[in-house]
């Protein structure tokens, strides 16, 4: 909250608060000359990174109680906390460097340089700390300024606090209210559904017991049918066995009758077959009689 984002080029350098030092040109340091309106010490450039600007103990104070702030509390306030934190720092042309000038035209002096050129190098020196400084004090804010914005947010958040507790309490017999209503339909809607659900029990327990009848119906039914089918398919092959039998005995009575006929047949046929070779040998002896 005390610096703002650093754009420059010294954005990884701290800075120390700017104490007012003895102006060369006041009536004690008359004694030193100068040949420039501006004047100071060398020491300016010792930018530490101490942070004295802030109060070590209300700055921790501060950011602790701020993330002890519920999350609710600071979307609710995230609107009225943006604070223009734009730092009112003079510009360069109104502020003080203190940087020795003379002493370092003196020094120029010694080294072999002429006056101007001295003069025309610590005005360069000074154009580049001016521009530096300027750059530096655009991402700075002031020790003022930072505990009035602290004041402001942490005023801000006791205002957020006092109105969130004015709508908890605003909110809670209502909600008390709701929730008693709530309660009293989920009571009847328990009363409900276990009336349902004994309804339901009760209906499914008789179509099982229905249903469970007419299975053992349909099984006596079919065993029934089963065992009519059985005597019915038994008495068929009884039959058809009997008629097997009788056909088996009258095949084999007329081969038996068959095979008689065959054998007096064959006995007949030797005879004839025996009588006519015998006539033909007869004959056959009586022509050979004759032709002897």
């Amino acid at each position: 909250m005390a610096l703002k984002q650093c754009r420059s080029p010294f954005r990884n350098i701290g800075f120390k608060r700017l104490e007012r030092r003895p102006d060369p040109a006041s009536p004690q340091e008359k004694g030193v000359p100068s040949r420039l309106t501006t004047i100071g010490t060398a020491a300016a450039f010792q930018f530490s990174a101490s942070s004295s600007s802030f109060e070590p103990s209300l700055r921790w104070r501060s950011l602790s109680a701020l993330w002890s702030i519920s999350l609710r509390e600071i979307n609710a306030s995230a609107q009225t906390l943006q604070y223009d934190l734009k730092p009112d720092v003079p510009q360069a042309g109104g502020r003080k460097l203190f940087f020795d000038t003379h002493a370092v035209v003196r020094l120029l002096e010694e080294n072999g340089l002429s006056t101007q050129q001295a003069e025309v190098l610590v005005q360069v020196l000074l154009r580049t700390t001016s521009s530096n400084m300027e750059i530096i004090y655009s991402d700075m804010v002031t020790k003022v300024q930072q505990e009035i914005s602290l004041l402001q947010v942490m005023s801000k958040i006791a205002a957020v606090k006092k109105d969130m507790v004015i709508l908890e309490k605003s909110e809670f017999s209502t909600l008390l209210a709701e929730n008693e209503k709530l309660k009293v339909q989920l009571s009847q809607l328990k009363v409900q559904l276990a009336d349902v659900m004994s309804k339901l029990r009760s209906d499914n327990s008789l179509d099982i017991n229905m249903e469970k009848s007419r299975a053992k119906e349909l099984k006596a039914q079919h065993e029934k049918k089963l065992l009519e089918t059985r005597t019915e398919i038994l008495e068929m092959t009884a039959e058809q066995d009997r008629h097997l039998t009788h056909t088996n005995m009258k095949i084999d009575t007329e081969v038996a009758g068959l095979k008689t006929m065959l054998e007096a047949h064959k006995l007949d046929t030797i005879k004839y077959l025996a009588g006519s070779v015998f006539t033909c040998l007869t004959v056959v002896l009586g022509f050979y009689r004759i032709w002897m």
